[in-house]
């Protein structure tokens, strides 16, 4: 792996404190978790990091053949030539539909507390069936992945070295993936540098825009801390996606989510836009709201937003200097519920650059790693008399 993906066994341990630093922690105007460096990620005690376990993780995580037809992968979704995301608008999805939000990079992932748009999943250990399984993106039935996997003689062996399986199990696919997702980690940048003491790390442009962020910006309240998000939840008042408007297969692809979410036959026949994280509270007041995106590893994540809005950096910090969009859930339709943060901020065009010049700070080497042979399948073994 090129230089700012962290060495897979490094002690875990010594950095903890850093890793966390700021996640999760309750956010205000007047205490908010200041910006640090990232250390490495916290580790499951259930899941523990091991060479063998990390390397089947990484075959898996691009085989395809734990999906429904075996033609999609984690890595189909989540291509490390796309910034371990998908740099369409929406992402692709199963064969036949598309997929109806952007996709987010696996980079980091390891950090996060909320998983998914709404953080439906807390940790990448629930996250990975959800995207291997779910109907709109990998549509894997669980009984075909063990049986494809016992037809995969080397599945079988390494499946049994790590974690003592007969056959492989289906859970076992989970922890193996989330144990390669969490050696893609991104912490080596110009700003982790600069934190860490290396004062020329920035260039005097980047730290004029540093000061923004935590100062006229105000970005600082909602991404702060190491990762710089506080993991909360708000509706910023985004557009609608436009693919919504032209694109008949996207316009399936958002009923369907309707009627899998189970909103009301009024909301169903109504709703034009994604309401977000009501869908898992059925709150009015949570219409539209979307978690805190990190701002790490963005220069090669672009578009940005839950539904792939904006194109570039500029593009945001002009959302945010404008005070945000108005969209369905904020005219008073169903709830008026715009975050009261967000408002215009008078940013010059000289600090405009500044600040997106410390956006770049944020990124450093692209993580690329070579893609792996995928082994074989095989006749069953004949059982003896």
């Amino acid at each position: 792996m090129k230089k700012g993906n962290s060495t897979i066994l490094r002690t875990y341990a010594a950095a903890l404190g850093m890793a966390v630093a700021g996640l999760g922690t309750a956010a205000s105007a007047d205490n908010n978790p200041p910006l640090a460096a990232l250390g490495l990620p916290p580790i499951p005690t259930d899941n523990v990091q091991t060479p063998e376990k990390i390397e089947l993780g990484k075959l898996l995580y691009f085989d395809s053949r734990i999906g429904g037809d075996a033609s999609v992968s984690c890595a189909d979704c989540h291509e490390q030539k796309q910034g371990w995301g998908f740099n369409d608008s929406l992402s692709r999805g199963y064969p036949g539909v598309i997929h109806w939000r952007n996709s987010q990079t696996v980079i980091n992932s390891a950090y996060l507390g909320k998983l998914f748009w709404t953080g439906s999943a807390k940790s990448l250990e629930n996250q990975a069936p959800s995207a291997a399984l779910g109907a709109i993106s990998g549509n894997g039935e669980r009984d075909m992945v063990e049986a494809r996997l016992a037809f995969i003689p080397e599945y079988v062996e390494r499946f049994n070295d790590v974690f003592g399986d007969d056959w492989p199990k289906v859970n076992n696919v989970w922890r193996a993936i989330a144990a390669f997702e969490r050696t893609l980690i991104h912490n080596d940048t110009p700003f982790d540098n600069y934190m860490n003491g290396d004062g020329d790390a920035l260039t005097d442009q980047q730290i004029r825009g540093m000061e923004l962020f935590e100062g006229k910006a105000n970005c600082i309240e909602c991404h702060n801390g190491a990762l710089m998000t506080d993991q909360k939840y708000y509706n910023l008042g985004i557009e609608r996606a436009e693919e919504w408007f032209d694109n008949g297969m996207a316009q399936v692809t958002f009923r369907y989510e309707q009627y899998a979410k189970g909103t009301t036959e009024e909301l169903y026949r109504t709703i034009k836009d994604d309401a977000g994280l009501y869908y898992r509270t059925k709150e009015t007041a949570d219409m539209g709201k979307f978690r805190t995106a990190p701002l790490r590893y963005t220069l090669y994540t672009a578009p940005f937003m839950h539904n792939g809005k904006f194109f570039d950096l500029e593009e945001v910090v002009d959302f945010y200097n404008d005070g945000g969009g108005e969209n369905e859930f904020t005219d008073g339709t169903f709830a008026s519920n715009k975050t009261p943060l967000l408002k215009p901020l008078n940013l010059t065009d000289e600090e405009k650059e500044d600040l997106v010049a410390f956006l770049e700070s944020l990124s450093g080497d692209e993580i690329r790693i070579e893609t792996p042979q995928l082994p074989s399948y095989a006749p069953l073994p004949a059982v003896a008399n």
